[in-house]
This record gives structure tokens, sequence and C-alpha cells, in this order.
């Protein structure tokens, strides 16, 4: 709207007529002199048009830049948080590397398919309990299972060889977890790294191909709730995973990272040596 004449009001220099109006001030003549001003700001504060029609197009403008700022002001919030939060996890993540590690701890589950559900949903595996000895029917405290650890979810179809057992997800073992302390028997899930595999993509994940039993490497039998595995094995897998150019690449290639980072990985990541990859 053409502001150009219209007359306005100020507290301290009167009445005064606008002669020159742009996208980023406004000049107005008062009897005192001339007087420029921010545009359209100086009309939420310093001066107000005469005419109504005038001052409700000027407000309109006024509560479209107020909107736009109160959302960049959202924005900036927003993006500070954001880079906060990166630096507390990379400082985690440097703490966590300096951590000291074992070799192998990764732990594989056995899971029966009535399991997968809830163990999907509530993000939480519970390790069992003891089965015989002075300490039958208590829970069984993995004390390997720390913030390195990745908890391999698997299971196969009714009635299929063991032969046949898949991987179905994965979650990496929430950062405070200790597998010692831990008194209820779950273990909780990181809450960003975090993967469950599609039907089509478990059946394309042998678990055979990757676990290896160092003292009998072609057997293929599993009659317990969970195996401890290499920290390298699991590199193997999600490194596989990444190849298959699935729809959740980018967080599997998220998911390795920061895998390799608190497990102290750097070097090439060997190929399987499950003792599928040697049946013909």
């Amino acid at each position: 709207m053409d502001l150009i004449k219209k007359t306005v009001m100020h507290k301290s220099f009167g009445q005064g007529t606008i002669i020159e109006c742009s996208d980023s001030y406004v000049a107005v003549q008062f009897e005192s002199g001339i007087k420029e001003f921010v545009y359209p700001d100086a009309f939420d504060r310093y001066l107000k048009l005469v005419d109504k029609k005038a001052a409700d197009s000027v407000d309109k403008i006024l509560e479209k830049l107020e909107m736009e700022r109160e959302i960049e002001e959202q924005r900036i919030k927003e993006q500070k948080e954001m880079e906060l939060e990166e630096t507390r996890r990379q400082m985690r993540i440097e703490k966590l590397k300096q951590s000291k590690i074992h070799s192998s701890s990764q732990v594989a589950f056995n899971c029966g398919e009535e399991e997968l559900d809830a163990i999907f949903s509530d993000w939480k595996i519970f390790t069992g309990t003891i089965k015989s000895g002075a300490n039958q029917g208590r829970i069984n405290k993995l004390v390997r299972v720390q913030h390195n650890s990745a908890c391999l979810i698997t299971s196969k179809d009714e009635g299929a060889r063991e032969r046949d057992r898949y991987i179905c997800g994965f979650f990496m073992a929430d950062e405070g977890f200790s597998g010692k302390l831990c008194q209820d028997g779950y273990i909780p899930a990181h809450k960003d790294y975090r993967i469950k595999l599609s039907t089509e993509e478990s059946k394309k994940m042998p678990f055979w191909k990757y676990y290896l039993n160092e003292k009998y490497p072609d057997n293929m039998t599993w009659s317990g709730r969970h195996r401890y595995f290499d920290n390298i094995v699991m590199a193997q897998i999600l490194k596989d995973l990444i190849e298959l150019k699935s729809e959740q690449e980018a967080q599997l290639q998220e998911f390795f990272d920061y895998f390799c980072t608190v497990n102290q990985i750097e070097e090439d990541i060997p190929e399987p040596k499950g003792p599928l990859t040697r049946v013909k």
C-alpha cells in the first residue's frame, strides 16, 4: 500500500506527513523537520497512522513480520540445541572410545518367532535365566555386555533346520547399560542405534554365514539363549547389510560408523568365515 502523504502521529514530534517510504525505512515531515524511522517496525512503537485502512494494512505487515521472526528465532534455537547435542554426543563417543573393551562383547540371541513383535516394539531383550546349578532360576547376567555391545536378534521358521537361522534385527545396548549391574535381565536398546530388518532382508542374512565357533568351525547347533561373538563379526554383518542397498542404507551406515568407533575397529573388515561359507 502506498503510504506517501499519509498522516501519522508521534508522541514527541506530534503530527507529521510521510514523504518517503521504502522496504527498510520511512521518512516523515514533522513541523520540527524530517525524521527517518525503520520500516515497518516504527509503526509498532513510534508512529500511528491516522487513516484506519492504511493502519490495518500496516498491522498485517507487522503481524507477518513478527511471525517470520518467531519462526526464525525458533529455527536458530533448534539449530543451537542440535549443535549442542551433537557436541555432547561427540564428547560421549570420545569417552567411549577410550574405554577398555572385550574383543568378543557382542551377543546373539536365540529368539522364538512369538517373541519378535515384543522385542521390536519394546526395544529390549530378556537375557534369560540360569537353567541349572546352585543359581538355577536366577537372572543370567551377561557381564561382557556394555555400551559397545550390539544385541543380535536371530530366529528361524517353525520346523526349519538350524542352519537356516536368520538375523531379524539388532540394536546397540543403551549407553549407560552394564551387564554386570543389570538386575531385571533386560538389555534396553540405544535410542538412536536400533534396526529391524524386513522379511526379505532377513532371509538374505543367514546367521551361520557369520557366527563361528573356533573350536568346532563346522558346527551349526544352538540350544541356549545367547552366544557371545567377536566384535569384528558384527562389523561384517553391518558391512554386508549396507551393500544390500536397502531403504535403511543411511541408518545402517550411521550404525556401522558408531559401532566401529566405540569398538575401536579401524582395520579393513575381512570376509565372513562362518560354517555356511564352506557349504556347497
